[in-house]
């Protein structure tokens, strides 16, 4: 198709203005609406790979609108009632539908594209790391608006009615919602019977992801494979509907579809753990002395180490050789629900956590020690790290013992207040030990608290651990 077509079928077609309505639905739920995607280390413009997995997550509601597009686009020449006059041409009638489907797939594809350098935009001072992993998430994202257009354009050719356009795409989005609840997903309990909810292979027929919930994870390559397979198979009947001209023709174009599905489901994973894995890349560590963080995080790593060293300095002086002797970013992505394990050797600190994420200087190395004392039992992989009021108090109590001074947590708590009432009695207690009596307790505690198989608060009070 030459470039005088394809800007006449631009400007006949109304692709320019699919492709302008996408981009601002797009742009708009991205960038208005509050959600996952807009905060924290996961938001979509914070590293390279949560930035192509978070849009093409918003594809639930912005595919089907590709493929109604498309559809509409189908209608034009039978309800204009050309038909007749265009295979009376000597034009072959691929070459017809080719100049008809490849501007609505180029409007649309180019939309995608250009969301993609909004986000780059805002990506390029937020991270370090620099790769092209996420360029295959991307790629297969833009794919997939391509294959829906052509598909719709053959269906809106295949049933010529006006309420083929709304019916296509009402269709595309109940398929896609599905996919983001059963029968897309599958309800799993945890060795501690938490229930969660893991995607299945189906849930991968969609070209819309799960959303992102730790920012070392990235789809697998088979992934990425299947789901081309599947989109070329549905590209394929699409042009094949827009070609057919009997409705022997409109049947045996359902072949490519229908083998692409089968072909897909071959490729892709059944497994939820070989769908979306972690990126070894990202998660390897980098260093400074004692002070760890992943790859994906390495700019922050200049601000952690002067608060990680002091806080491991102060632990050694308090702890002595029970204190812990380096601080890691974990590298891992956690079971949902599962149980934290944590180590005595090593403060292990999330940047998922808000609270870690934010805090500079003095604050985080408290934080760094109330870590190490009381990392905090919750279910991990579901949220960020939370921290119950219970443990909060003998965070306290932990810090003001380190550090020689009763003082709230402040920021780095999310119940400094309530925690530090109920801690105060326990404090004015806890300081009138000996000093053998104390670290004895705060052994005790650190032994419940490491474990989440006790209550360091009561372990503190004189309790005895569970």
């Amino acid at each position: 198709m030459s470039t005088r077509v394809l800007r006449i079928e631009l400007k006949r077609s109304g692709a320019l203005w699919a492709g302008a309505v996408f981009l601002a639905s797009a742009l708009a739920y991205l960038s208005l609406v509050d959600g996952a995607w807009s905060e924290g280390v996961t938001a979509w413009t914070a590293q390279w790979t949560t930035m192509a997995l978070w849009t093409r997550a918003q594809l639930f509601f912005l595919w089907p609108l590709a493929i109604g597009f498309g559809a509409l686009q189908g209608l034009r020449d039978p309800r204009s009632k050309m038909n007749e006059l265009l295979t009376s041409t000597p034009r072959p009638v691929p070459h017809r539908a080719f100049a008809s489907a490849g501007p609505t797939a180029v409007a649309l594809a180019s939309a995608f594209v250009l969301l993609i350098l909004v986000g780059a935009v805002q990506v390029l001072p937020n991270t370090g790391y620099a790769h092209l992993g996420w360029l295959p998430i991307s790629l297969v994202g833009a794919f997939s608006l391509v294959a829906g257009a052509v598909l719709g354009m053959g269906v809106g050719r295949a049933l010529p009615s006006a309420l083929t356009p709304p019916a296509a795409a009402m269709g595309a989005f109940v398929f896609t919602t599905l996919m983001q609840l059963p029968p897309g997903h599958t309800q799993t309990y945890t060795a501690t019977g938490f229930p969660v909810e893991e995607p299945n292979q189906i849930s991968l027929l969609s070209p819309a992801v799960d959303q992102v919930r730790n920012v070392l994870v990235t789809l697998s390559v088979p992934v990425h494979v299947g789901q081309a397979i599947w989109l070329l198979g549905m590209a394929t009947t699409g042009f094949a509907l827009l070609v057919a001209a009997t409705a022997r023709d409109r049947l045996l174009a359902l072949a490519p579809v229908l083998v692409g599905l089968v072909t897909a489901l071959l490729v892709l994973p059944s497994d939820p753990y070989r769908m979306y894995v972690v990126d070894k890349t990202a998660a390897q560590l980098v260093c400074d002395g004692p002070v760890c963080v992943t790859k994906v995080h390495r700019t922050r790593l200049a601000d952690l180490v002067g608060p990680g060293k002091e806080a491991l300095h102060l632990l050694r002086g308090s702890l002595g050789r029970q204190a812990p002797v380096s601080v890691r970013e974990i590298a891992t992505v956690p079971t949902a629900g599962a149980t934290p394990r944590w180590s005595r050797e090593t403060v292990l600190i999330d940047y998922a956590d808000n609270t870690m994420a934010s805090a500079k200087g003095k604050e985080l190395t408290r934080y760094l020690i109330a870590t190490a004392m009381v990392p905090g039992c919750s279910p991990l992989g579901l949220s960020a790290t939370t921290v119950s009021v219970g443990d909060s108090a003998a965070q306290t109590i932990a810090v003001s013992w380190v550090l020689g001074d009763f003082k709230p947590l402040g920021d780095i708590s999310l119940a400094s207040s309530e925690s530090f009432a109920l801690a105060r009695p326990v404090w004015q207690k806890f300081k009138t030990l000996t000093r053998a009596e104390q670290l004895s307790r705060i052994g005790a505690m650190r032994d419940a608290a490491l474990s989440c198989r006790g209550d360091a608060f009561d372990v503190l009070k004189g309790g005895a651990s569970r």
